[in-house]
Parts: C-alpha cells; sequence; structure tokens
C-alpha cells in the first residue's frame, strides 16, 4: 500500500502552485534559448538505464555521468550515448555528486538519479525558476506515477526526515528530491562537506544558513530500472536516516551564520524565505524520536 500524505493542506502552499501553474506540469517543456545547463547523474550499476536517462535530457543539456564504482560497463555505456563521464573511486552519494560539481563548467547544475524514474524533459521548468529569479534552489517533490514506485518505509523515512527539516528551517518542503537546480557559482560557495548519504539535506540546510530562498514543484517518479542501492534496501534506508539526522543535529547545534547568500534576486509571490532554526532541545529530540521510528518502520518495511 502506498498511503497518500498525511500533512494538512496548506491554503498558502495551493494558492503558490495554482499561480505557478503554468511553470510546473503544464505538459509543454519550458525551453530557454542558449541555456546551457550541467546534468550530474551520480552512477552506480545503472548501465541498463543510462540510454534513457541521458536520451531524455533536453537539448543544451550536458549529461556529467559520475561513474562511482560500477561494475557493469556504466562508464562505456555512458560514453557511448555522448555522456562525460568522472570516475571518482571515494564511495558515496555525496563523493560522487562532490565529483560531478567540480566537473561542472556551465552556469547551471542541476542533478537527476541515473536509474530513469525521473524524467529530465522535466528539468527546464525548474532551471526556469532559478534563472527567471523565482528562487534560489528548486527542488522536485516526487510525485508516484506507478504503484510501485516509492517503497513504503523508504517513503515514511523520507517524509518524517521532510518534517524536521521543515521545522529547522521553515521552508515548506515535502520531500528530500534529489532532481535539483541551482547556479553552479552558488553551490560551490556553500561549501559542501559531506560525501555520504546526507549531501541533499545538507545542501538545503546550508542553503537556509545563507539566506537562499528555496521551493519545490510536482515531478512525476516512476519504477526505477534495476535495483536501489539506498533506499530500496533496509541497510540503505537505515543509513541515510542516520546521516541525515546526525546533520539535523549538527545544525541545530551550531546555528550556521548566514555568511554566504546568492546575488541579490527578486521576491516574488509564492517564494519561500527561510525562517530560524527550531530550538536545539525540541529539534535533537523530535530527531532522535523520528529517527528511531523511521528505522523501526524501515525494517517492517524489508520484512514485509
Amino acid at each position: 500500500m502506498h498511503p497518500e500524505p498525511t500533512d494538512a493542506p496548506d491554503p498558502a502552499e495551493d494558492a503558490t502552485r495554482a499561480a505557478d501553474a503554468p511553470t510546473r506540469r503544464s505538459g509543454v517543456p519550458h525551453r530557454m534559448g542558449g541555456m546551457d545547463v550541467d546534468v550530474i547523474l551520480p552512477c552506480l550499476d545503472e548501465a541498463d538505464a543510462l540510454p534513457r536517462v541521458i536520451g531524455a535530457l533536453p537539448p543544451g543539456y550536458r549529461a556529467i555521468v559520475v561513474d562511482n564504482g560500477s561494475t557493469d560497463g556504466s562508464a562505456d555505456v555512458a560514453r557511448a550515448h555522448g555522456a562525460t563521464v568522472v570516475t571518482e573511486p571515494v564511495k558515496g552519494f555525496g563523493s560522487a555528486c562532490a565529483a560531478g560539481v567540480a566537473a561542472a563548467t556551465a552556469e547551471y547544475v542541476a542533478f537527476c538519479d541515473a536509474d530513469a524514474s525521473m524524467d529530465p524533459g522535466e528539468l527546464p521548468a525548474l532551471v526556469a525558476r532559478v534563472a527567471d529569479g523565482r528562487t534560489d534552489l528548486a527542488l522536485g517533490r516526487r510525485v508516484p506515477t506507478t504503484r510501485g514506485a516509492w517503497a513504503p518505509h523508504a517513503r515514511f523515512a523520507n517524509r518524517v526526515l521532510a518534517v524536521l527539516m521543515r521545522r529547522a528551517t521553515g521552508y515548506r518542503l515535502r520531500d528530500l528530491g534529489p532532481m535539483r537546480v541551482m547556479r553552479r557559482a552558488d553551490l560551490v560557495a556553500l561549501d559542501l562537506q559531506d560525501r555520504r548519504s546526507g549531501y541533499p539535506l545538507e545542501m538545503v540546510l546550508a542553503a537556509h544558513a545563507a539566506g537562499w530562498r528555496v521551493d519545490e514543484s510536482d515531478i512525476g517518479y516512476a519504477q526505477r530500472v534495476g535495483d536501489s542501492k539506498v533506499t530500496g534496501t533496509l541497510r540503505g534506508t537505515v543509513n541515510a536516516v542516520r546521516d541525515m539526522s546526525r546533520l539535523l543535529r549538527e545544525y541545530s547545534r551550531e546555528a550556521r551564520p548566514r555568511t554566504v547568500a546568492p546575488g541579490p534576486l527578486r521576491r516574488t509571490a509564492g517564494s519561500t524565505a527561510p525562517t530560524a532554526p527550531a530550538s536545539t532541545s525540541a529539534s535533537t529530540t523530535a530527531t532522535a524520536t523520528a529517527t528511531a521510528t523511521a528505522t523501526a518502520t524501515a525494517t517492517e518495511g524489508a520484512r514485509s
């Protein structure tokens, strides 16, 4: 079973979604003349999915496939389909992402999974939100398109962590989605350090500390090609929850100052402004409780 999110409807969020409808899922890709975007694709044994993913990239979007120890010939497949291939021997999702950022040269960088669970054709709408000055970090909120696309235990763990992230930052986010877009120079200035599963969350927390505007819009999420290396397994889910919970605790303790802000951009209706993080004691207690709950649910999901 895949229950729908239990969050109560947010009138302000609904209004934002309605106002932004033409740029979200209108069915017509947003084409930007002369736009160059580097799309970072962390990769571990995705040879079967890569042709579909690379082939779906819009014109002007360069695939940077970061091979993180594949044994199925993923790197050769990526090269054969025109992608730039970077080899990152240090295992870890964050390691692969960091290597991709180091290899990127375009003004805008995007992240997308290499398992064909997401359609790269939806990236231009996110790029447009950053390029037009409506947000500094555009995230794709995953909406399952098939019944088996998102394992129950993985969805629950994601939801718990998203709630904790909202408490820590004030961003009205419901997903820690892997599809995201920002300016490369701004991302480099954040100086992200996590090299494991916590990289996506650290990006949002660092963005909050820097005073970025962050928002999300719906993207389709389909059954991935091949086996999941992270949330599709008990071990991967538990490790991801552990890494992200640690980051939330550290962020609550440190209350990082906002010293690395992107260039001035106009504020528009619907953009999410950051707020002060929750108190250390409340956030730490909530994180510990949620970690135990998410881990227990992951175990139960793996047994069923």
